[in-house]
């Protein structure tokens, strides 16, 4: 990238008190094989050494842009002040606490060139301990319509690695910073309404879990909840609990009973419907949805009625989903 070009990515990095792990989250941005991009990495008032290790990275790579906030502002505060001056045509998150693969932005970069439609585009990740040692990968859905179903009824994006064409992310007015959790998640509901997503399945972020994940991990199921809470009512004007703690349920793959399966649904049936006349997905995506759905009720299903419905699948084929 020559001096005053604007960099194809722009990837915007928060860091609040990430001494611990901040040095391997830059070293695998500056590790990509793509090199046409900037990194904007934001100190958002840390009180460690934090400041001092990104200033000492700036100093050897002119890719990588500081700013220094002074005060903690909140994560999706400083994301919104990283937009602010990004130049990419495209643009992306990174946690501080996190590592992207190296072939990570080449890949994203490549298919969002490919299918210009496509307003943002996720990627698999993994999930790894405090040592980077995997034990757990996403299963993400690859097509827009899984994800919109996704926002509700299962894991739909790792929203970090989600990388958005940067003028459609300005005009849906960025990050919510009354979001204290998950701002990303809460970008991509609004991206939905917007334009088109999709995920690639290759696993090419490693999301760290440590202590201080764990121990906020009671105030992120709040926001959740929340954040599922809004876009109910969004969908159906109300947002019954009651709804709520069934969507919960068949995400989680939670035994229930045949009644409250009957009520989750009418429920999934009700949001498809909702999502259909909303636009956020077409007609023609229903049967995969209703599919999805009956895939999922079975899950919640007693073992012996999982078994004896892989028995008929076996022995008399696939039938129409109704």
């Amino acid at each position: 990238m020559t001096e005053n070009a604007s960099p194809l990515v722009s990837v915007v990095m928060p860091v609040y008190n990430g001494e611990k792990y901040v040095a391997e989250a830059i070293q695998s941005i500056l590790g990509q094989t793509l090199s046409d991009f900037e990194f904007i990495i934001l100190d958002d008032g840390s009180q460690d050494r934090s400041a001092a290790i990104i200033r000492s990275y700036a100093a050897r790579d002119d890719r990588i842009r500081c700013v220094m906030l002074g005060k903690n502002t909140g994560e999706a505060s400083a994301r919104n002040r990283g937009m602010e001056v990004a130049r990419g045509e495209f643009v992306t998150g990174m946690d501080c606490d996190d590592v992207s693969l190296p072939e990570r932005l080449q890949k994203q970069v490549d298919f969002l060139q490919a299918y210009p439609e496509i307003g943002a585009v996720g990627t698999g990740a993994l999930m790894t301990d405090e040592n980077l040692t995997a034990y757990h990968a996403y299963g993400l859905s690859e097509e827009h319509a899984r994800i919109a179903y996704d926002l509700l009824l299962g894991p739909c994006v790792v929203g970090t690695t989600d990388m958005m064409r940067l003028k459609i992310v300005r005009a849906c007015g960025g990050y919510d910073e009354s979001m204290t959790r998950s701002p990303d998640i809460e970008l991509v509901s609004r991206l939905v309404a917007r334009t088109r997503l999709a995920n690639l399945t290759e696993n090419l972020y490693l999301y760290r879990q440590h202590d201080a994940q764990l121990r906020s991990a009671p105030q992120s199921l709040k926001v959740w909840d929340e954040l599922m809470g809004r876009l109910l009512f969004q969908l159906w004007g109300e947002a019954p609990q009651t709804s709520l703690d069934r969507f919960a349920q068949v995400r989680r793959r939670e035994k229930i009973n045949w009644q409250q399966r009957r009520l989750a649904k009418r429920d999934i049936k009700q949001l498809i419907e909702a999502m259909i006349a909303a636009e956020w997905i077409s007609e023609t995506d229903r049967p995969d949805l209703i599919a999805r759905m009956n895939k999922q009720l079975e899950w919640t299903s007693p073992r012996v009625w999982q078994m004896f419905c892989h028995w008929r699948r076996r022995r008399f084929g696939a039938r129409k989903q109704t």
